[in-house]
């Protein structure tokens, strides 16, 4: 029985998962599950620090976020950033609600204050009853993720480029223009926040969740030490695909993996993470039964591969989901294992 499990997550799939894994391991005693979320969308705007993929985590858990829009508080209003936009400030694209905005400026004082992200993050994480989950950041470095788009020509005929951070590429201009590459400048040298390394060697079960390749997983196996410690993981590593029948469930997902050379695939993005058991990070990949038909090259690529209902339409799905990942051969039939 598993009793101690870490997710790697970020963004709005990542935040239903650890819903449904809560519910899941409900019933468990003793049971522990450690987040570790992607902090490369963070930013400083109109002097606050805002942590997009750390918010929608806590509030999910916390039970106070908008479900419909996925991101953000319930019943928010926006009074605060109105006025900011009034005086010119901030960006008129981006609404921050006031709700929100207590966040980013109750982490933004701490912060000026010297004290660290991670101890931050926890006094967030301290107002509400999050269910027994923990939530640390992947890294107490600032590493936020810049977007590599064509620009103007240079002087010399040349093509230019432009760079952008993330939040601006991706709501702004809806990852509509192209984007070469993604950088999270300073993360080479950045290191694991406190707790991430031994969460992941304590874990029973090591789980990626379903949630953008590139910009949410991408980031946290980016920091040094963080990525070989999961293919050094004495727990199972298990992954979940974004991709369903072909197709991004929610946001741009494709926009990144083709920026990457990855085909929108469940079975792309499997071989992308990779076989532990060949130099990569899984030790079993589950996809959806809209994809079934992927298992066999994902089997002849050495990648352990399970057929599973994916969609988290509502808490019973999500938690089912949540437990096919922990025990990826429970209740499978030999089809259904490649």
């Amino acid at each position: 029985m598993t009793d101690s499990v870490v997710v790697l997550a970020g963004g709005v799939g990542g935040s239903r998962f650890v819903l449904g894994l809560r519910d899941a391991l409900a019933r468990r005693p003793g049971a522990e599950i450690t987040v570790i979320a992607n902090t490369g969308d963070d930013l400083w705007l109109s002097g606050v620090r805002l942590q997009p993929d750390v918010d929608s985590m806590l509030y999910a858990l916390a039970g106070v976020n908008d479900a419909e829009r996925g991101w953000g508080r319930a019943g928010e209003s926006s009074r605060a950033w109105e006025e900011v936009a009034a005086f010119g400030a901030g960006w008129p694209w981006f609404t921050l609600g006031d709700l929100d905005l207590g966040t980013h400026l109750a982490r933004t004082g701490w912060l000026r204050e010297g004290v660290p992200l991670g101890e931050v993050v926890a006094r967030l994480a301290a107002r509400w009853d999050l269910g027994g989950v923990r939530i640390l950041p992947m890294t107490e470095s600032e590493v936020d993720t810049r977007v590599i788009v064509d620009g103007p020509d240079g002087v010399d005929g040349s093509s230019g480029e432009q760079e952008l951070h993330f939040e601006e590429w991706w709501v702004r201009h809806r990852a509509a223009l192209p984007a070469r590459r993604f950088l999270n400048p300073g993360i080479e040298s950045a290191v694991p926040a406190p707790g991430v390394l031994e969460a992941i060697a304590d874990a029973d079960r090591v789980i990626l969740a379903p949630s953008n390749p590139v910009v949410s997983i991408g980031p946290i196996l980016a920091v040094p030490g963080i990525r070989d410690a999961v293919r050094n993981a004495p727990g199972r590593v298990v992954g979940v695909s974004p991709i369903i029948g072909g197709a991004v469930v929610r946001g741009m997902a494709d926009a990144c993996l083709t920026a990457i050379g990855v085909e929108t695939a469940a079975d792309a993005v499997g071989l992308h993470y990779g076989a532990r058991a060949h130099g990569g990070l899984l030790d079993a990949w589950l996809i959806g039964e809209e994809d079934a038909a992927l298992a066999e090259s994902l089997r002849a690529a050495g990648l352990t591969t399970v057929v599973t209902p994916l969609w988290m339409r509502d808490a019973h799905s999500s938690a089912s989901l949540a437990l096919a990942a922990l025990d990826p051969f429970s209740g499978q039939t030999p089809r259904s294992q490649a």
